[in-house]
């Protein structure tokens, strides 16, 4: 297989990182699409990340690899959870970048994945979130923050937000005094990059001591605002309101929901496309309308030609489609792009603002 130059590099500098060749080695890629394919290709990397999985584990120790070649202190908090009646281990994973000021606000991504079955190798979900958070760890090595930053990769997600549930237990004084947290899942490939707030409607909160729902849409509104400033019409969006839905709101089924049931605000960072009509509504289950990623698409209606017949309805995650070598002829440049854009959102929001102003 002839290897894409871009992907060849990647996995290059990040071989030279795990093995710990620092003689010759330069300083740790900025650039997040540096960082996905080692996490997500089967043959030149990790690929296929089930929770609590021997490649879980191999994710882990890259990620945290990674972050001590930046000099960063890594911290990791193992958790225990069941799955079908038989026990599982994983863990959590963070760095803190102290800032100037009192606040402290949590940008996570979990590292985990599912569908191996079918074929996905989790690039998009989420690996993405992951290269994110590797790129912008890399970014503010040495710069002065006027806010704590902990940058967090959290583990099995894709069975219950154990990860992130674990979390908040095992942190439980640390996540009352946070300002916010900032969820990365699933932040490329889908037509359209949204921020959302969580829902209107509380969560289940299940697990969650003392629940305190928070549906406080400032930091999803702070972080639109600076998106409409940086990048004009191609800024990221809230998504209209249909049923069930309300403009802008989630739903509870990523890593945000039980920091918001711990009453912290949440913005959540992803790219799908809510105005398609999927299986299960205007849900954002579908992400794109390309028509490789359909047995037939309705372009008129945004769904699908045959409701019965229809086999693949736009869907990335947990599918065949969640990997770089089937999305990267078929999406041309939109992953770049829409990875460098979240990051430069980031990195901006994290060093302009101040979360007491907001």
């Amino acid at each position: 297989m002839i290897m894409h130059k871009a992907l060849k590099t990647a996995f290059l500098v990040a071989l030279v990182s795990t093995l710990g060749l620092t003689a010759c080695q330069s300083t740790p890629s900025q650039d997040p699409w540096d960082y996905l394919l080692p996490l997500t290709d089967a043959e030149q990397g990790i690929g296929a990340r089930p929770p609590g999985s021997e490649a879980e584990k191999q994710a882990a120790n890259w990620i945290a690899s990674q972050w001590q070649s930046m000099g960063y202190q890594v911290e990791r908090q193992a958790f225990e959870f069941t799955l079908r009646n038989k026990p599982f281990s994983s863990e959590n994973l963070f760095i803190d970048i102290n800032g100037l000021g009192s606040e402290t606000l949590v940008i996570a991504a979990h590292y985990d994945s599912t569908g191996e079955k079918q074929g996905s190798l989790g690039s998009i979900d989420n690996g993405s979130g992951v290269a994110a958070l590797l790129a912008l760890s890399a970014q503010l090595e040495g710069v002065t923050l006027p806010v704590n930053l902990r940058l967090v990769a959290l583990g099995a997600e894709e069975v219950g937000l154990q990860g992130a549930r674990a979390y908040v237990a095992q942190n439980a004084d640390h996540t009352r005094q946070l300002s916010g947290m900032i969820n990365l899942d699933t932040i490329i490939g889908g037509d359209k990059l949204y921020i959302h707030s969580a829902h209107t409607k509380p969560y289940a909160c299940r697990g969650i001591d003392t629940p305190s729902f928070n549906a406080d849409p400032k930091l999803r509104d702070a972080l639109l605002a600076l998106s409409a400033q940086l990048f004009g019409a191609q800024a990221h969006q809230r998504h209209a309101a249909f049923p069930g839905y309300p403009e802008g709101v989630t739903g509870g089924w990523s890593d945000h929901a039980p920091f918001a049931c711990s009453g912290v605000p949440i913005a959540y960072l992803e790219a799908t496309n809510f105005e398609i009509k999927g299986q299960r509504g205007n849900d954002g289950y579908s992400q794109t309308i390309n028509s490789a990623l359909w047995t037939c698409l309705d372009e008129k209606n945004l769904t699908a030609c045959d409701r019965f017949k229809e086999k693949h309805w736009g869907m990335i995650w947990h599918t065949q489609f969640d990997r770089l070598d089937k999305l990267l002829p078929i999406l041309d440049g939109r992953l770049q792009r829409q990875l460098e854009q979240n990051v430069k959102l980031l990195f901006e929001f994290v060093t302009r603002y101040s979360l007491e102003e907001k």
